[in-house]
């Protein structure tokens, strides 16, 4: 077995080169948000993972064994729901409360611009089609955001504030006050030919 316990960060500092002669690991999410486990590489070489407690590891990174052999990760492609607005009575809003309701139940979320990702759940399901939301199955990669003050996220460049930018702490923003977004808020709809999310039932 091939231990590991290096990980870079999408492959930060590794000239592009290698990463693409790298073998490669395919890993869902159940198992990319644990910090010790065994996989198989493109190789046919098993692998020992074992990780600082608490990192997760995310499609794009690579992997350091002992022996100094580079192993890209991949996500691999899973069931998951994929939410999107309604095209014929929904609004941007729409996937802003999804986002919210979901969040308050801690459910892991990929944020897109134009629509969520979660993995399987028909009651999650039926809640999100109640906001009038268009909920569809699919088999795709997941990447679920971190928590804000994670520190196995993407890493980000240092970056340089022009003098019209002000991040003074004399000047505070305001903080906004908390909105209450109650599910029964969502404002009924008649569903037509051109809305495609309908209520499924389920023993």
């Amino acid at each position: 077995m091939l231990q590991i316990s290096k990980l870079m960060p999408q492959g930060a500092g590794l000239a592009p080169v290698l990463i693409k002669r790298a073998a490669t690991v395919e890993l869902d999410w159940d198992v990319r948000q644990k910090s010790r486990f065994d996989a198989t590489d493109s190789q046919g070489r098993t692998l020992g993972i074992f990780l600082p407690r608490g990192t997760v590891v995310r499609g794009g990174d690579v992997l350091v064994a002992e022996d100094g052999s580079l192993i890209q990760v991949i996500a691999a492609p899973q069931p998951v729901l994929v939410i999107t607005t309604c095209s014929a009575h929904g609004s941007p809003f729409d996937l802003t409360r999804a986002a919210y309701h979901l969040g308050n139940r801690h459910v892991p979320i990929e944020l897109q611009p134009d629509h969520l990702k979660i993995e399987p759940d028909h009651v999650l399901a039926d809640m999100l089609r109640a906001l009038h939301l268009t909920v569809r199955e699919a088999t795709e990669a997941f990447e679920p955001e971190g928590g804000a003050y994670s520190a196995t996220g993407h890493s980000h460049a240092p970056h340089v504030h022009g003098a019209a930018h002000d991040h003074s702490p004399a000047a505070p923003a305001a903080k906004p006050k908390p909105i209450s977004i109650p599910i029964a808020a969502a404002a009924p709809h008649v569903h037509g030919p051109g809305c495609n999310h309908g209520h499924g039932h389920h023993p």
